[in-house]
């Protein structure tokens, strides 16, 4: 049981030292994961078609 208390002793500790974003850092990163991922989704999407008029020409 000390294990285990020490554990998450050690833990908090730890998440003392760490040093969060602040609130507009959160922001602009998720703005840029969300304009990620819509742009290799559109990316991906005009891929799909390509491939598909493709095999439609040859079959």
């Amino acid at each position: 049981m000390k294990k285990i208390f020490q554990f998450f002793k050690e833990c908090a500790g730890e998440l003392r030292k760490v040093t969060w974003p602040t609130r507009s850092e959160v922001f602009s990163s998720t703005k840029v994961v969300f304009i990620s991922t819509i742009v290799v989704a559109v990316l991906l999407g005009l891929l799909d078609w390509v491939f598909t008029q493709g095999y439609s020409l040859v079959f």
